[in-house]
C-alpha cells in the first residue's frame, strides 16, 4: 500500500517516520516545508490538484493528515482567519476528496479544541456535540464536518469510489520534536527559581510516538480488509490513559527529570519551586476547555489498541531527549 503523510516534518508527522520504518509499505512524506536533512516532497494541501496529481504519481491508497495550524492564540488574529480556516477546513476536505476519487482512506487528525464551552467532568465521547470556543476549534470541527459530507456525498466523483475516513481527536501532544509543553517546561524548571502553571484546566498528556503506533494499527486493520467494504469509518479519541492538570504534568516532568539526571550541569543550585495557579492568572483570547479527558473505549475496542498510561509514556520521551536518541 502506498502512504501519504502530510505535516511530516512535525510533531506527529516526525513519529510518524519512525514507526514507519517498522512497515513493508511505501511512504510519501510531505510538507511545506524543507528540513535539512529530511527527505520531504513538496504539498501544499490547500491546493485539490496538486494533491490530486500526487496521489495519481503515486498510486496513493491512503493518506495521514498531520498538518495543520495549531497556534491557538494566534488563530484569533483576524488577518489569520481566512489561513486557518484553508489549513484546518479546507485542506481536510480537499484531502477526502482526492481519496473518495480513489476509493482510499484519509486518517486526519483532529483536537479536543472541538469541546470546552459546554461545562462538564465526564469523559468526553465521540458523539458528543462540539462546543468550541475559539477559531482553531471552531475550524477543525468544520474540517470534520467536511470530511463526513465528502464520504456521504455520491455526486463527487462519476464513479462508485467511497471514502474510507478515520478522525482521531487528541490532546496535549508532546514529543522529542519540534515546540511543545513537555520541551518548553524542561527547560523553564531547569532554568528557573520559581514558575506558576495552571491547576484548573484537566485533560490527558498523548505522546505523539503512542498516537503514531496507534494510527499504524489502524492502517494495518484497513490494509487487511482492502478487498471488502471498509466499515470503521468514523470519529475516534486518542490520548494516552490517565488525567491531569497542567501543573500536574509540570510536576512530573520535573520529577521524571530528576530521576533520569536531566538536570545535572544546570544553572539553578535549587530545584525550581513549581506552583499552581489560576487560569486567570494567564489571560488568553481563548478560553481554553476547563476538562477535555476523551474517553478512548471505542478506539481500544474496535481496533483492539492498547493506551499506555501518560506518566510511563512521558518518561520515555523524556529519556529520549536526555540521551538525544531520536530527534
Amino acid at each position: 500500500m502506498n502512504i501519504l503523510i502530510t505535516g511530516s516534518n512535525g510533531q506527529l508527522g516526525n513519529e510518524m517516520r519512525i514507526v514507519s520504518r517498522k512497515s513493508s509499505d511505501k511512504y510519501i512524506f510531505t510538507d511545506v516545508n524543507q528540513i535539512e536533512g529530511l527527505e520531504t516532497t513538496y504539498l501544499d494541501i490547500t491546493d485539490l490538484d496538486a494533491i490530486r496529481n500526487m496521489v495519481k504519481e503515486h498510486n496513493v491508497n491512503a493518506i495521514v493528515n498531520c498538518a495543520a495550524w495549531t497556534n491557538v492564540d494566534g488563530a484569533e488574529e483576524p488577518e489569520k482567519y481566512a489561513l486557518v480556516e484553508k489549513l484546518n477546513a479546507t485542506a481536510p476536505e480537499n484531502l477526502a476528496k482526492a481519496m473518495k476519487e480513489v476509493g482510499g482512506l484519509l486518517i486526519q487528525i483532529s483536537t479536543d479544541y472541538v469541546f470546552g464551552k459546554e461545562p462538564y467532568n465526564t469523559p468526553c465521547k465521540e458523539d458528543q456535540n462540539g462546543t468550541p470556543t475559539g477559531v482553531y476549534g471552531a475550524t477543525k470541527l468544520k474540517g470534520e464536518q467536511n470530511i463526513i459530507n465528502v464520504a456521504r456525498n455520491s455526486q463527487l466523483t462519476t464513479h462508485s469510489s467511497e471514502l474510507s475516513y478515520i478522525i482521531i481527536r487528541t490532546a496535549w501532544l508532546y514529543s522529542e520534536f519540534g515546540k511543545n509543553f513537555c520541551k518548553t517546561m524542561l527547560n523553564l524548571t531547569a532554568t528557573k527559581p520559581q514558575l506558576k502553571v495552571v491547576f484548573d484546566q484537566c485533560g490527558t498528556p498523548t505522546y505523539a510516538g503512542d498516537l503514531a503506533s496507534a494510527i499504524m494499527s489502524i492502517i494495518e486493520d484497513y490494509n487487511s480488509q482492502l478487498a471488502a467494504h471498509y466499515s470503521k469509518s468514523g470519529i475516534y479519541h486518542y490520548s494516552n490513559e490517565g488525567v491531569c492538570s497542567w501543573f500536574d504534568f509540570t510536576k512530573m516532568i520535573q520529577q521524571i527529570a530528576v530521576e533520569l539526571g536531566y538536570y545535572e550541569g544546570s544553572q539553578l543550585t535549587t530545584l525550581c519551586d513549581v506552583q499552581p495557579c489560576h487560569s486567570s492568572e494567564f489571560p488568553s483570547p481563548v478560553i481554553r476547555p476547563s476538562y477535555s479527558v476523551l474517553d478512548k473505549t471505542k478506539i481500544k475496542e474496535t481496533f483492539g489498541i492498547k493506551v499506555p498510561y501518560w506518566t510511563d509514556s512521558l518518561r520515555k520521551c523524556i529519556n529520549n531527549i536526555k540521551n538525544n536518541s531520536r530527534t
